[in-house]
């Protein structure tokens, strides 16, 4: 997997060339619609609405304008079925587990506030998203999470004395689980990569993004959603 040379902070995308709406914009040779990179977001009961539909929209839409250079879908930790989301949200999801045929695998939050409901918590107690997202390391697949994904994270083990980012609220119990925390939109240690509460998922996804195929495709995707990536993006 192509990686890009970024700067230790970066600001946001702002600064890259705009190409005009019209043209087409190619991925480099790592993706294509003959090879697409391969998104998959995890889905589970209580997920947070936002967590995990701004990074399906950026990557969507990035997708769209590459020419097929991204597919993205959603997944659940077992076999398809509708998910209902933290404000009631009821997804069909059409995909289950399948890490092996993924590059990109992004595990939204939600439920961190709620023990006693559906989200994160009651995900860690069943185990079973934690045990799954343990054996999912391999070559070529970059582990993500925005949120408290990255209490999934660590209760499989995978932010353990890495660098990583989670909700303002959530950081001192990644930090007590062996994570690095560091105050950023987004931190990425190359195959781990994780963002902040809830809106940096667009961030996420927009980095991911540059990374993978060109700030020329961010910033595209950027004016298509009048957004403009924000915070500090915490690299080595």
């Amino acid at each position: 997997m192509r990686r890009r040379a970024l700067l230790g902070s970066t600001a946001g995308l702002a600064a890259a060339t705009v190409v005009a709406p019209s043209a087409a914009v190619a991925a480099p040779p790592a993706w294509s619609a003959q090879h697409p990179l391969r998104v998959q977001i995890v889905m589970f009961d209580g997920v947070e609405e936002q967590d995990f539909i701004g990074p399906y929209e950026v990557f969507s839409f990035a997708g769209r304008m590459s020419g097929g250079a991204i597919q993205v879908r959603y997944v659940t930790a077992g076999e398809p079925r509708p998910v209902t989301a933290s404000f009631g949200t009821v997804v069909s999801v059409a995909h289950g587990w399948s890490p092996a045929v993924a590059d990109l695998l992004v595990v939204p939050g939600g439920g961190f506030a709620r023990p006693d409901g559906p989200g994160v918590w009651a995900e860690i107690k069943s185990d079973v998203l934690p045990r799954r997202l343990a054996a999912a390391p391999r070559d070529g697949l970059v582990v993500t999470s925005l949120c408290t994904g990255a209490m999934l994270l660590a209760a499989a083990g995978l932010t353990n004395g890495r660098p990583c980012t989670t909700h303002t609220n959530a950081k001192q119990e990644l930090a007590g689980r062996g994570g690095i925390v560091k105050d950023a939109r987004v931190v990425d240690d190359g195959d781990l990569v994780t963002a902040a509460g809830v809106t940096s998922g667009l961030e996420l996804a927009l980095h991911l993004v540059r990374r993978e195929l060109g700030a020329d495709l961010a910033v595209r995707t950027e004016n298509a959603l009048e957004y403009q990536a924000r915070g500090t993006v915490w690299t080595r």
